[in-house]
């Protein structure tokens, strides 16, 4: 399981509002290539480990507004859990993030790229929290652009 912690230099409810939506999540957790919503509690996530594409279901099972904000996999060939409190710091100008996230096979041990991938869970998240304190705080994160897969890029012909 990784868990990091980080301190956000803007007011607890900005810092939930960018946080609290799963579609935004490829902008910041590289791992993950897209997150669709299917309805307003479940997300499809998708992503290529070691060239095998792996592709999951999330059920919100907790959004406290400001306080927390946690999914579990409901299917799919990947198991992600994660969770995200929110903390206000300095009277609500900043704010604590914690943030678990924790990979899973459904059956049996992974395969050597997927068993690579959890096991560098931890530091990747701590990445992961780094890169969205650099557009949260640089006010660039609502402009930022999901950078496309090749899965997903569309062909532009001239």
């Amino acid at each position: 399981m990784a868990h990091e912690r980080i301190e956000i230099d803007l007011p607890l409810a900005k810092v939930y509002e960018l946080l609290s939506n799963p579609v935004e999540f490829p902008k910041f957790l590289e791992r993950i290539d897209l997150v669709e919503r299917v309805n307003s509690q479940t997300f499809e996530y998708k992503t290529d480990i070691g060239g095998e594409e792996y592709q999951w279901t999330t059920n919100l099972i907790d959004n406290l507004r400001n306080t927390r904000f946690a999914w579990i996999t409901i299917n799919g060939n990947l198991n992600q859990t994660g969770t995200i409190r929110f903390t206000p710091l300095d009277n609500g100008e900043r704010t604590r993030v914690e943030f678990s996230l924790d990979y899973r096979t459904f059956f049996g041990d992974p395969e050597e790229e997927l068993a690579s991938f959890i096991e560098d869970s931890p530091a990747q998240l701590k990445k992961d929290l780094e890169k969205f304190k650099e557009l949260a705080e640089g006010g660039t994160f609502k402009e930022t652009p999901i950078e496309p897969t090749e899965e997903t890029e569309e062909e532009v012909t001239a």
